[in-house]
This record gives structure tokens, sequence and C-alpha cells, in this order.
């Protein structure tokens, strides 16, 4: 038997209940892995609400979608060398707030020994979003970027990814001015509020505008790319945007800006693999940075999740079993 954590009722946090169930057995081409950290992701609270219904999502929904931890078994097909290896392992949609997580191996990372748990499930998502939507920009060395919403660990990553990558102008929008602080140490240039304003000396236009945001705000954003400027969606934490969003790209029409969504699901599995591989490796020696907000114990998922509703995280939750 296993603990594990589901979704007895959508909506808010109180319909998760933490319960037990049969460990699992791998199929064909699958790993188990002893859980020794969970990430609880903007997607987990999203489906946690219900606000993705349509997509098939049941009562009874074990949430959570990446974990790191030591293989205990491996199905037919796959090679036993894996077995007590320490591994980051994307669960898909669902089934990673548990004690003993199945995963793919095709979407099992082997993870170095100078990375923690802990920080493998904070950057194995969201630092290939980050970069897989920049490279999706065309984001080139001298221009200009805005991360919208960049307090969450895809933001966070995005910002250092462009720094890194030679943005001339790394701007952010975040909630207060103490976040703002700690994101400029990760090489944000620009602090801005929600509505991307508050800074003066900051620029009127961007190249790059990667929003993890969405909802009502996003044609105001749109707004503010420069002419050939690019728009990429990878998150709708606020809800979609209104369904006539389009119609601020066409009266701007000659500024030839575009406007485009990115997900991982579109990516490769071996160049993914390498990405996840680069990125642990970098971080591991201290030039990626995992920022962590809080640990807790996996039978306190519903209070990671009443946090991220009250949109008091920076970084990632990790739970641990």
């Amino acid at each position: 038997m296993m603990r594990a954590v589901t979704i007895e009722r959508f909506g808010d946090p109180s319909g998760m209940v933490v319960g037990e169930g049969p460990a699992p057995t791998p199929g064909p081409g699958q790993v188990v892995i002893e859980t020794e950290a969970i990430g609880v992701g903007g997607v987990d609270a999203v489906i946690r609400r219900g606000t993705l219904g349509e997509w098939g999502f049941r009562p009874g929904l074990v949430p959570g979608s990446e974990v790191a931890g030591r293989v205990t078994a491996v199905g037919a097909g796959v090679d036993a060398v894996w077995v007590g290896r320490r591994v980051w392992a994307f669960t898909g949609t669902s089934g990673g707030y548990v004690e003993q997580a199945v995963a793919r191996v095709d979407d099992v990372v082997a993870l170095p020994a100078e990375l923690s748990s802990v920080d493998a499930v904070t950057l194995g998502s969201s630092a290939p979003v980050a970069h897989f939507a920049l490279a999706h920009a065309h984001l080139a060395p001298g221009e200009s970027v805005l991360v919208r919403g960049a307090a969450g660990s895809i933001g966070i990553a995005a910002v250092e990814l462009a720094a890194r990558g030679g943005a001339n102008t790394v701007a952010v929008t975040t909630s207060s001015a103490e976040r703002g602080e700690r994101l400029r140490a990760l090489g944000a240039t620009h602090v801005l509020d929600r509505a991307g304003e508050g800074d003066p000396d900051a620029p009127a236009a961007y190249d790059v505008i990667v929003d993890i945001v969405g909802g009502p705000g996003t044609p105001d954003f749109i707004d503010r790319l420069a002419p050939n400027g690019r728009m990429v969606v990878v998150g709708a934490i606020a809800g979609m945007p209104p369904a006539d969003f389009g119609a601020r790209l066409l009266r701007a029409f000659q500024q030839s800006r575009s406007f485009g969504t990115f997900s991982l699901d579109t990516v490769p599995a071996a160049d993914l693999g390498v990405v996840r591989a680069e990125q642990f490796a970098a971080a591991g020696r201290g030039e990626l940075h995992a920022v962590v907000h809080e640990v807790l114990p996996l039978d306190q998922a519903a209070e990671a999740h009443r946090r991220m509703d009250a949109g008091t995280v920076f970084g990632r939750i990790v739970l641990v079993p």
C-alpha cells in the first residue's frame, strides 16, 4: 500500500483528500519510482479548480506531473540498469502526488549527484518550458524581453535564461517590490506591476514577451510588442484571453507583430531529454537556480494549493512523502 492525494471534488483545495491505495506495478516501457520530491505546478491548480473539465478530468484524479526519486522496479522492455538510480520523471497530467509513481522510461532523466530531488522537481518542467519558449520566439542577443508573471518557476527560469541568452533588457511583471528585487538578482533589469507599469525607465515595447498569465489582460500586452515583436503564451493561470484578442494584432497590422502559444508536447522526446539533462547539470554547477518557496509534507498538499491560490508563492512549492 502507499499514500496518495486525490481530488474528490473539483473547486477549492478542500476537495483534495489523502488516502491509501495499492502500490503500482510497472507496465511495458514503464518504471516505478519511490518519490523523494513532488513538484506542485500551476497546471495542478488549474486542473484542481475544475476549469479544464472539458479535458476529461474526473473525481478521483491524482494530481501532479513531476517527481524525483529512486527507481524501484521496471516493466517489460526496460533495462534493469535503471533500478536504484535517482531520476526525475514526468508522470503526465496526473499521477504525481504519491509515494510511488509510475512513468514511461522515455520520460525519465537520470539526476547528477550534485542536484537534490527538491531542486530537480523545481526545474524539471519549468526550465525546459522557458528554454523552448524563448527558442520559439527566436530570441536573439541584444533584444528586449518581458516576462509576464515572473514570480513562478517558469517565469524565474525565463528571466535567467533570457539574461544568459544575451537579452539587453529583461523586464518582469510581478505583484510586489520584494519579489521584484529577488527577480533582479536573477537577471531582471526592470520591474513592473501586474499591468506592466511602474518603471518610467522601462521600454515602451519589447521584441519578445513570454506570457504565463493569459486572461483578460492579454490584449494590452500584445500592444506592448515592438515592430516584428513576438509574444509566446506558455500558460493561462488567469484564464483564457478575450475571444477577440486577435483584433489587436490586426489593428497594428503594419507592425508585423506575431502571437503564438507553446507547449512541451510539441518537442520531440529526445530533444527534450537532452535539454533537461543539460539544465540539471547546469543547476548542479550553480549556473541555473532552483527557487524553492517551501517544502511541505505530502499530506499538506491542500495547504500547498491554498498558498498558490492566495498568490503568495515565489518559485515552487515541493511536497515530500
